[in-house]
């Protein structure tokens, strides 16, 4: 509805505005006259018909006030023209899917990088703030205050809500990698409520990366994507038990991972790392894919997925890359070394509030038996753990420590 409402209103305050109008008139038409065979359609419509009304009181506001206040000067209306709509349609072909071309276009190069994101994710994905925030590790108002500027700047820089052209696209795939790869991290493990995971994101994202294939099919790092995801959600069906507790991956039944969805991200993985040097999104598909294909927890080749991981921080010098490895690090020199690097991750500040640190922290340290140590990071962890899933899996671990 967005995406349609904004084509029309070139403003993304006012589409926003006419979307909401739009549902509101649905809570009164619909008891009174039934819900329509379309719903959506009905909606958008309606959306559309609102943002088409206020450009056209906006043009005889301007055109009115001129005649008032400068009557001599000849003034220039704001055009309507409802016929440059099919225009768009044509263009429509270059990005076909109606949420896929949102967010490129919302990916707008006039935006600071870390901007362009989360205001996509708000915008087009409907996570709220603080999944937002949560996804890039800062505070709720530090996001707030950041997707406020984001499109104050739109505004004021007018920039154009437009679908981009073939050539421009290549120069927002990155950002546009980023938002679908962080829709499906937040689906994967939400980051609050009674459920591990939120298929609605997942699918979502899936379906995105499997468009944003056939949209730029010669894009070595959209395989990678797409086979990041494929090989992680194949894992979907066994994360959590009967009974909805979390189920940690070496008691994982591994004959119920969708192997053919394993199976096909190896095949885009294989082509990735082909042809040069491999970027972020393909390494980390690999590394994810030698987890799923070995045979047992214990014969998973833990020294090549550390390998990966430093290859990988070569190219996106994360400090959860950082963190991620520390736990293949433990199976290769020991608990000790990995607690070591724990250690300068905690130094470094970045991950402070970060639930997995303290968690993994807390495992290490359990290991080596230290339990008091243990018991004290396991509680850092759940004071930053809002899912119930997982709290309650730390809930257990803490008791065992």
């Amino acid at each position: 509805m967005l995406a349609a409402t904004v084509r029309v209103a070139r403003d993304l305050d006012l589409a926003e505005e006419c979307v909401q109008e739009a549902y509101a008139s649905a809570l009164t038409a619909w008891p009174e006259n039934g819900v329509p065979a379309n719903p959506l359609a009905w909606l958008t419509t309606a959306a559309r018909r609102r943002a088409i009304d206020a450009i056209r009181r906006e043009r005889v506001f301007r055109s009115k006030l001129a005649f008032l206040v400068e009557p001599d000067e000849v003034v220039d209306e704001p055009v309507l023209d409802e016929r440059a709509e099919p225009a768009l349609e044509e263009l429509a072909d270059v990005v076909p899917d109606e949420r896929l071309r949102l967010i490129f276009m919302c990916c707008h190069p006039a935006l600071a990088a870390d901007v362009q994101p989360a205001l996509t994710l708000r915008l087009v994905c409907g996570l709220t703030t603080g999944e937002i925030a949560h996804a890039f590790l800062v505070s709720e108002p530090t996001m707030a205050a950041r997707l406020t500027r984001a499109k104050k700047k739109i505004s004021v820089a007018r920039i154009p809500y437009r679908i981009p052209e073939a050539a421009e696209l290549p120069d927002r795939l990155r950002a546009v990698l980023g938002v679908i790869h962080l829709l499906f991290t937040t689906g994967h493990t939400a980051p609050s409520g009674a459920s591990l995971v939120r298929t609605d994101l997942t699918d979502q994202a899936l379906h995105l990366a499997r468009m944003l294939r056939e949209l730029m099919p010669d894009e070595r790092e959209v395989w990678g994507l797409l086979a990041l995801l494929l090989v992680t959600d194949a894992r979907r069906g066994t994360r959590v038990d009967a009974q909805g507790r979390l189920v940690r991956l070496e008691q994982q039944d591994r004959s119920r991972w969708d192997r053919a969805a394993i199976a096909e991200a190896h095949d885009l993985i294989v082509d990735g790392l082909r042809g040069g040097r491999p970027g972020r999104y393909v390494l980390q598909a690999a590394i994810a894919a030698l987890y799923a294909q070995a045979p047992t927890f214990e014969q998973t080749d833990w020294p090549q997925i550390v390998t990966l991981y430093d290859e990988l921080l070569s190219v996106w010098p994360s400090p959860v890359v950082a963190l991620n490895r520390t736990v293949a690090l433990a199976q290769v020199r020991g608990p000790e070394h990995a607690l070591l690097r724990i250690a300068e991750l905690e130094q470094d500040g970045r991950l402070a509030g970060y639930r997995y640190l303290p968690a993994i922290k807390a495992d290490l340290l359990q290991r080596l038996g230290r339990t008091a140590e243990a018991t004290l990071a396991y509680r850092q962890a759940l004071d930053l753990t809002s899912n119930e899933t997982e709290r309650e899996f730390l809930t257990r671990r803490l008791a065992e420590a």
